[in-house]
């Protein structure tokens, strides 16, 4: 039943139709429980309440499905508004993003004219940037741009999902650059070609690339809601005597809050990933995917008068 649901909300997330029906409608269905409101002023509130918790965060203003060079722009647009924020704001927070919001899928040309925007911004501010990953099919070109711009820029670093076959790979060459990874298990549909159709392998490989990248003493974000991940995860930074400024647990903005606070009173350094914008379905999706007991929370706030 959880694979069956796990797929099904995966199906949901690429659907253009109920996408544009979601930014039609705004925050509704109990999307505001993972998204913290439409504006980055709301996401600056949000931010600021986390930060005074003594919670640090990665910010991304959503976006997916950007067909044209206008839609691209106005999100980079967006982003450098969100840099800004944190700069004016004096926010401990970092900004994360995906390229396919930049233009990815339209041209060269468009998405690395984009990113260079932001990143010079980002560097104005001292604003760290993650580019996150998407799926597959997008996983070599964001790999290049994040080298092209690594040999430009030291606060940039982006993301290894641990359920495709190439991620230890891709880890030991990005050593190389010394890279800071975000390491996640993945939220995609993937084919068995491409990636570990069982979780168990999925959770082996995880470990895996933990310990190689944190024994390469690259900064390490390892980015989970799983007890074994986070207890292997403690036992690994022993071990290595990995010191606080190289690794960090991220964990999503309204998902088990209760564990982000006591991980951060135990001393572990810990990052909130907050997401933003009119364009959060897609994203709900796969929050929904990735953890059908949150089901239940939207099946409540259906009912609710």
């Amino acid at each position: 039943m959880e694979n069956l649901l796990r797929n099904f909300f995966l199906f949901l997330s690429k659907n253009n139709t109920l996408t544009r029906l979601a930014k039609k409608y705004g925050l509704r269905l109990g999307a505001s429980r993972f998204v913290a409101g439409e504006t980055v002023d709301q996401a600056v509130e949000v931010i600021k309440d986390l930060n005074q918790k003594g919670l640090v965060v990665t910010v991304d203003y959503l976006g997916e499905f950007v067909n044209s060079e206008a839609e691209a722009n106005n999100m980079t647009d967006q982003t450098i508004k969100t840099i800004e924020a944190i700069g004016k704001e004096k926010l401990n927070a970092q900004v994360s993003l995906k390229l396919t919001s930049l233009g990815l899928d339209i041209s060269e040309e468009l998405v690395m004219s984009n990113f260079r925007r932001i990143i010079d911004k980002a560097r104005e501010h001292q604003v760290f940037v993650t580019i996150d990953m998407e799926d597959y099919e997008r996983c070599e070109k964001t790999l290049q741009i994040y080298k092209t711009f690594r040999k430009e820029y030291e606060h940039l670093g982006t993301v290894i999902q641990a359920y495709l076959y190439r991620a230890e790979d891709d880890i030991k060459d990005l050593d190389t650059y010394s890279a800071s990874l975000r390491l996640v298990k993945g939220a995609y549909k993937e084919s068995s070609e491409v990636a570990f159709p069982e979780k168990k392998d999925v959770d082996d490989n995880f470990k895996k690339i933990i310990r190689i990248h944190m024994e390469n003493g690259n900064f390490t974000a390892v980015a989970t809601h799983d007890d074994a991940i986070i207890e292997y995860t403690k036992q690994l930074v022993e071990e290595l005597d990995i010191p606080k400024e190289k690794y960090e647990f991220q964990m999503l903005y309204g998902i088990r809050t209760d564990r982000q606070m006591e991980l951060s009173e135990q001393g572990y350094p810990l990052r909130v990933y907050v997401p933003y914008g009119t364009d959060w379905y897609g994203y709900y999706m796969r929050r929904l995917a990735e953890r059908p007991a949150n089901v239940w929370f939207l099946i409540k706030n259906l009912f609710k008068r």
